[in-house]
C-alpha cells in the first residue's frame, strides 16, 4: 500500500492537537493558556466580528503592499550590483551594513518619519524584506553562465533582451526563493510595527487581548495569522510553478 506524506502530515497535526488538548486541560492555567476547542470557537467568535475582519484584511493590504514595494525595488537595485563588479564592489557593503542593524531598533526613526499609521508598517515591513531580496538576486545574477552573457553580447543583443531573455529566466529559482523568506520578513516587520505603534488593527486586538487574560482569542487572533502567512505561501508556491514553466519554455 502505497504512503501519501499528506497523511503522515495529518497525523502529526491530529497528534500534536490531542496532546495539546490534554495538557491544556489537565495542567493549563485557564488565565494564559487555552485548549485546541476552544482556541477555534474563539476563532469562529472572531471571524463574526466585523473589527477584527476588518484589521486582518488591513494589516493584508499592508504585507501586500509592502512586500511589492520590497521585490520591486529589491530587483532594481540588486540587477546592476550583479551585472557589474564595480557597483557591487562599491554598494554591497553599504547594503550588508544597513542588513546587519538591528531593525526594531530604528522603529522609532520610521515613527517620526511616517507618523502612526499604515505609511509605517509599510515601510517598517520594507526593510525587512528588501535586503532578502537583494543578497538573494545578487548571488544569483553571480551565477548566470558568462558563456552565456558574453554569445548574447557577441551575437548583438540588447542589454534588455540579455536581461529578460538569460539572465531573469535564470534567476527564477533562487528569486522565488529570496521572495519567499522575504514574506515571512515583511510579515513580521508589519506585524513588529502593528504590535508598537498601532493604536487600532491586529496590534490593539493583540494587546487587548492579552491584558484581558483572554488566551483563546489570542490564540485564535495567532490562528489566523498564521493562516494568512499559510496562504500567502502558497499563492507564492503557485507562482513559481507557473513561472518555472515559463523558465523551461524561454529555455
Amino acid at each position: 500500500m502505497k504512503r501519501h506524506p499528506y497523511a503522515v502530515r495529518l497525523g502529526v497535526i491530529a497528534l500534536l492537537l490531542i496532546v495539546w488538548e490534554v495538557l491544556a486541560r489537565r495542567f493549563g492555567n485557564p488565565l494564559f493558556v487555552a485548549p485546541p476547542s476552544a482556541t477555534l470557537a474563539a476563532t469562529a467568535a472572531l471571524l463574526n466580528d466585523p473589527a477584527v475582519v476588518q484589521a486582518l484584511l488591513a494589516a493584508l493590504g499592508e504585507i501586500a503592499v509592502a512586500f511589492a514595494i520590497a521585490v520591486a525595488a529589491g530587483v532594481l537595485i540588486a540587477l546592476p550590483l550583479g551585472l557589474s563588479s564595480f557597483w557591487r564592489g562599491a554598494m554591497l557593503p553599504l547594503i550588508l551594513g544597513l542588513y546587519a542593524i538591528p531593525q526594531v531598533t530604528v522603529l522609532p526613526l520610521f515613527v517620526r518619519i511616517f507618523g502612526l499609521g499604515p505609511p509605517t508598517k509599510i515601510a517598517f515591513g520594507v526593510t525587512h524584506g528588501i535586503f532578502v531580496v537583494i543578497l538573494t538576486v545578487v548571488a544569483a545574477v553571480r551565477t548566470v553562465d558568462p558563456i552565456l552573457l558574453r554569445a548574447a553580447a557577441s551575437l548583438g543583443a540588447t542589454r534588455r533582451q540579455v536581461i529578460f531573455d538569460i539572465v531573469l529566466p535564470s534567476l527564477v529559482p533562487s528569486l522565488f526563493t529570496g521572495m519567499r523568506l522575504a514574506m515571512s520578513g515583511v510579515l513580521l516587520g508589519v506585524l513588529l510595527a502593528e504590535l508598537y505603534v498601532s493604536t487600532t488593527g491586529i496590534g490593539f486586538f493583540t494587546q487587548a487581548f492579552t491584558n484581558a487574560f483572554a488566551p483563546a482569542k489570542l490564540f485564535g487572533l495567532i490562528l489566523l495569522l498564521a493562516a494568512i502567512a499559510i496562504a500567502l505561501n502558497e499563492a507564492m508556491r503557485v507562482a513559481e510553478r507557473r513561472l518555472g514553466r515559463w523558465r523551461e519554455n524561454t529555455a
